[in-house]
């Protein structure tokens, strides 16, 4: 008896296993997005620093002892403020020299030209000779030359007398201070480095593949310590940098410009329209997304596609993206837009 129950008991079992295992769960109807409202546009940063356009280096251009420094490190001088004074008595006494020659050149051609008239004169008598008239024309020649080179000898002398004075070329903020009081200063000898105060530019290095998008990117920050400053593009180098395969890029703000120095990054938005990453689907060997196209799944392949990485898309933006059940869909296969149905009856 025990065996029949037994033999019975066994029969019965794969029945009941079937009735009692669980249904498989459906798989979810299509949906389908318009490109529009999914697209993204990645958020992309590039290295940068603030710089100035001009860092001088104040050089005294006459040999003078330093008499005086006036500005320090970390002042800011405005244009035209005398930065230092250089003992300027050699200077004066070569003027002094300069106008003397000068005024003993203008009083001998005085004396030539007044020459020149009486000869002519008495050549319109025939009392000298044309080559008597001739020797006065070229004494006046020469003289008159002296009197120019003089005149230029004291434009000289008095350059180097304002040169005994170094002045500011710009707004600028004293970066170094080279120059003792006392020292000799010969020409070329540097005393001050200065910065320009206000023509800045922030210069960024740029992926090569990321550069020619900033020239459609209207938005464009820099963000360092203290804060987002909306900047504009100046230009693009056209040179990539072999190592890092960058390009440099010049910007200026906006607004009011951050010191020259500050480092940061500048950041903007991808003018490309991304498909985010959750939509995509493999098919062989291949990423991309499906398109609902005249009822029917259509896979477009994506080749810069990456997993986890939203990538560009050339769609319109009313191109219907396939989102729940995109993975059941194969090439081709007739689908119903059922969330094109639902947005249509409401």
């Amino acid at each position: 008896m025990r065996r029949l129950i037994l033999s019975l008991a066994l029969a019965a079992a794969p029945a009941l296993a079937q009735t009692t295992a669980a249904p498989k769960p459906p798989q979810p109807e299509p949906s389908f997005r318009t490109f529009g409202e999914i697209a993204q546009h990645p958020l992309r940063e590039a290295p940068a620093a603030v710089v100035s356009l001009n860092e001088s280096r104040i050089a005294a251009e006459v040999a003078a002892v330093i008499v005086s420094m006036n500005a320090e490190v970390g002042q800011v001088v405005e244009k035209g403020a005398v930065l230092a004074r250089l003992d300027a008595r050699d200077s004066a006494l070569a003027l002094d020299r300069a106008a003397a020659a000068e005024a003993s050149a203008k009083a001998r051609l005085g004396l030539a030209e007044a020459q020149l008239r009486r000869a002519r004169e008495l050549k319109e008598k025939n009392f000298i000779s044309q080559e008597a008239l001739n020797h006065r024309e070229t004494e006046v020649a020469v003289v008159a030359a002296d009197a120019r080179a003089a005149r230029a000898a004291l434009d000289t002398a008095r350059r180097n007398l304002d040169k005994c004075i170094l002045r500011a070329p710009f707004r600028a903020i004293v970066r170094a201070r080279s120059g003792q009081v006392g020292e000799l200063a010969g020409i070329g000898t540097a005393l001050y480095t200065l910065l320009d105060a206000d023509r800045l530019e922030i210069a960024a290095q740029v992926p090569a593949r990321d550069a020619e998008q900033l020239a459609q990117v209207k938005d464009i920050v820099f963000v360092g310590q203290d804060g987002r400053h909306a900047v504009s593009l100046i230009r693009i180098s056209p040179a990539i940098e072999r190592a890092a395969r960058t390009r440099e890029v010049r910007l200026h703000f906006k607004g009011t410009a951050v010191s020259p120095g500050a480092e940061g990054r500048i950041a903007w938005r991808d003018p490309a329209a991304h498909i985010p990453p959750e939509y995509l689907v493999r098919r062989g060997a291949q990423l991309g997304v499906f398109v609902l196209e005249a009822g029917k799944a259509r896979f477009v392949p994506l080749a810069e596609a990456q997993e986890g990485r939203p990538t560009p898309a050339e769609l319109k933006s009313d191109a219907r993206i396939a989102a729940d059940g995109r993975h059941a869909l194969s090439d081709g296969q007739a689908v119903a837009d059922k969330s094109a149905e639902g947005a249509r009856k409401q």
